[in-house]
């Protein structure tokens, strides 16, 4: 196991944490939610930025308090919040990451900004938005690290720069050693980029599932009052009232296919099932 939180709780005057999750070796992770719901705590909470009350993270089998300096040196990391100076050229940053990283390979770092049209001698704040996350994604994969934590990495990107970004990420992941644990509000970036996926809301982790399944298992019946007395309601996990009637999430959905031919049965979704968990009402 590369990641192994457990049962950590975080209380704010008007916010507490509570959750858990765990991230293989070899696998991309993502982490879903509203704005406000635990996620940059989470991040926080791994990389010991904020002291827990309880609960346990796992790193590498080792207790975070335990890693040693070789072992920070195999985390890379991406926050929302700045870096390094604006007033620093990526030159100059990669410089200061020779110094700080053994395994850093500033040749090749150097040579994929190129690659990416990063000017290497302009001051970071005159990059733009998109520039400035490809300079950060850069930095991140490029001290061979084994785990990858990205909080938000393709925030205000287009869909261009967002490809490019994750297209980076793909290459990453050639090697079966490393794993990425990422959030995103971008749910397409998610569905086709992660193993798995855990949904996070007021704090508490409400849903996780492998994403093959969620896509190829998981269904969303669109029924009425009358169709609603009609099914069999085992497979049902979640339901809603909506303006036409009803919309019911199931993680069964060929039974329905196969049993209830007459329903209106659209394919899952990351964004109907973040809806739902978080306004339905949980049935099973």
């Amino acid at each position: 196991m590369i990641l192994e939180v457990k049962n950590i709780k975080k209380t704010y005057s008007d916010f507490q944490l509570d959750c858990s999750l765990n991230l293989q070796k070899g696998r991309i992770t993502g982490l879903i939610g509203a704005n406000g719901t635990g996620k940059t705590t989470i991040f926080k909470a791994i990389l010991g930025l904020i002291r827990i009350e309880s609960g346990t993270i796992r790193i590498f089998g080792k207790d975070i308090n335990e890693l040693e300096k070789k072992d920070k040196e195999d985390i890379a990391v991406i926050l929302s919040e700045r870096t390094f100076s604006g007033y620093l050229t990526i030159k100059q940053i990669a410089k200061i990451m020779e110094l700080s990283y053994q395994s850093f390979q500033r040749k090749d770092f150097l040579e994929q900004c190129v690659s990416h049209n990063l000017p290497l001698n302009k001051m970071i704040k005159d990059f733009s938005t998109g520039m400035k996350a490809k300079m950060k994604l850069l930095l991140a994969v490029s001290y061979q690290a084994k785990l990858l934590i990205l909080d938000e990495p393709t925030e205000g990107l287009d869909v261009i720069a967002r490809d490019e970004m994750l297209t980076i990420l793909r290459t990453y992941m050639e090697n079966e050693e490393r794993s990425i644990l990422i959030s995103s509000h971008i749910s397409t970036d998610l569905e086709n980029f992660c193993d798995d996926i855990y949904l996070i809301n007021k704090g508490n982790i409400i849903f996780n599932e492998e994403m093959p399944a969620l896509l190829d298992e998981y269904g969303f019946l669109k029924i009425n009052e009358e169709q609603l007395k009609m099914i069999d309601p085992k497979y049902i996990s979640y339901i809603r009232k909506d303006n036409y009637g009803y919309c019911c999430m199931t993680s069964e959905k060929k039974f329905y296919q196969e049993n209830f031919s007459d329903l209106v049965i659209e394919k899952g979704s990351l964004d109907e099932v973040l809806m739902m968990v978080v306004k339905g009402e949980k049935r099973c």
